[in-house]
């Protein structure tokens, strides 16, 4: 298991709306910009193979939008190349970090200074939700599905430990940027799980549309 220690201070960042990452978790990617292709090719020389998955807020920065100060970075455990030169990469979630600044050069891509201090949990063993109760949620989940036009494999889901299944639903459901923001900075697997209750029940009744969805 990596130590804080071992971290680097400096990251490649891809800055992706709607992407999330979550610690222990496994994010596929598809890679077909040029500045994005050059990300992997130097990140695969790199010791930790890291790279920080960040929202783009909405305010302006330095070369287009800025960043949120909080991402996640995972490590790039699997890559193969197309014919036409694309990549698909899959990303295994490790810490999540703090922005400290970001580097000013010639690199196409972005690069930040980072802090990990305050995510020590990340590195530890998965998380346990001991106020989980795990058939109301599947019963609000299902409404929500119903609602979507979704189908789900219930038996996995029914089986799925706490974090695999708070954390693989906060990444694959549809919500905004913010929101999948306000998932990524929840401070316990506990408190993720209240704000995707929270998204959820908020989509059921319409959202800004005042449409209750049921």
């Amino acid at each position: 298991m990596i130590k804080q220690t071992e971290l680097p201070d400096t990251i490649a960042i891809f800055p992706l709306a709607g992407a999330l990452l979550l610690p222990r978790s496994r994010l596929p990617l598809h890679i077909f910009e040029p500045r994005y292709l050059q990300m992997i090719e130097d990140t695969l020389k790199t010791p930790g193979r890291l790279i920080g998955m960040v929202q783009p807020n909405v305010v302006a920065g330095r070369e287009g939008p800025g960043l949120h100060r909080i991402g996640c970075a995972g490590r790039l455990t699997q890559f193969s190349e197309t014919e036409d030169g694309r990549y698909m990469i899959t990303l295994g979630g490790v810490s999540r970090f703090r922005v400290v600044k970001e580097i000013e050069g010639f690199s196409p891509y972005r690069r930040c200074d980072v802090s990990w201090d305050g995510f020590e949990r990340d590195l530890e063993d998965e998380e346990v939700d001991a106020g989980f109760h795990r058939s109301e949620f599947l019963d609000l989940l299902s409404r929500y599905f119903d609602a979507r036009n979704l189908s789900a494999d219930w038996d996995t889901l029914k089986e799925a430990d706490d974090e695999l299944l708070i954390n693989s639903l906060s990444m694959m459901l549809d919500f905004e940027s913010e929101d999948k923001q306000a998932l990524l900075e929840a401070p316990s697997l506990e408190t993720r799980r209240e704000t995707l209750i929270t998204l959820i029940e908020f989509t059921l009744r319409g959202g800004d549309e005042g449409e209750v969805m049921q």
